[in-house]
């Protein structure tokens, strides 16, 4: 009896001087604030039994449970998943951008893992501000700019490439035709609006170049973009989301005012895709 006495005493003496450098004397300040806890679990499991019987061997298995499932929370990575970026969210899709095929431009690149295109920089080229025989004041390169500006915004949010900002370019030719549309005498603002054929009230006959046609009060290059996109017709012409952009360039005139009596915060448009 007093062998086995003396014999535990050694034992336990040697585990209290042996157990702190085997794992139990904590985590090195080097250690992740998240391996801590793999620390503490062992320090459970290496308590001594000097009993094998059957409840304390129950005992050791409980504790031997426990430490494996307070483990199991570390085989997920949360600081690492922490760090990803967060996508940034679409912008939602109009009835427009339904009718043009954004959610299907959307799901495609999705499923080769590709994103829908950003915008481009860069400046447009200007206008010349031209003032017709009549006094109507012509497109400035403002006019450009708010427009291109706006038709590419409008584009990439609906999964459509930029057309670049230096393929925008001043139109003279249909520039001339809304002078004459502006110029016509009748105080009715639609007097002579529409495309080539159509007749001013003085008789002139119509010259200048076509194009899609947007205007009226308080417009801008912005809002005639934005007219022109929710427009089907106007949309597969001037913005055909089933075609590449190549060589592409887009044409735009704007005047301001109109004879008799319009003020220059009436303006009309006309814009055409085209080669460069």
């Amino acid at each position: 009896m007093k062998r086995t006495i003396f014999l535990g005493s050694v034992f336990t003496t040697v585990m209290v001087l042996v157990l702190p450098f085997v794992g139990g004397g904590g985590p090195s300040f080097l250690t992740p604030a998240n391996a801590a806890e793999t620390s503490r679990g062992p320090a459970v499991a290496a308590s001594l039994f000097t009993d094998t019987s059957g409840p304390a061997l129950a005992a050791a298995a409980a504790s031997i449970d426990l430490t494996a499932s307070a483990a199991a929370p570390l085989n997920v990575d949360t600081e690492h998943l922490a760090q990803k970026p967060v996508p940034k969210p679409l912008p939602p899709v109009s009835a427009s951008g339904r009718a043009s095929g954004t959610e299907e431009r959307r799901a495609a690149r999705a499923a080769q893992g590709l994103s829908c295109p950003g915008n481009v920089g860069g400046g447009v080229n200007g206008a010349p501000g031209r003032v017709s025989g009549g006094g109507v004041q012509g497109t400035t390169s403002d006019d450009i700019a708010s427009f291109a500006a706006t038709y590419n915004s409008i584009r990439v949010a609906n999964c459509l490439d930029p057309i670049p900002m230096s393929n925008f370019i001043y139109d003279s030719c249909m520039e001339d035709r809304l002078f004459w549309m502006a110029e016509d005498p009748s105080e009715d603002p639609a007097s002579a609006w529409g495309h080539m054929g159509s007749v001013r009230s003085d008789g002139v006959p119509s010259y200048g170049c076509d194009g899609n046609l947007a205007g009226g009060s308080g417009n801008t290059g912005a809002t005639v973009a934005q007219k022109w996109w929710n427009s089907t017709s106007h949309r597969n012409s001037l913005y055909r989301p089933s075609s590449g952009i190549g060589g592409v360039c887009i044409y735009l005139a704007m005047t301001h005012g109109g004879v008799p009596n319009e003020p220059y915060s009436f303006t009309r448009a006309a814009a055409r895709w085209g080669s460069c």
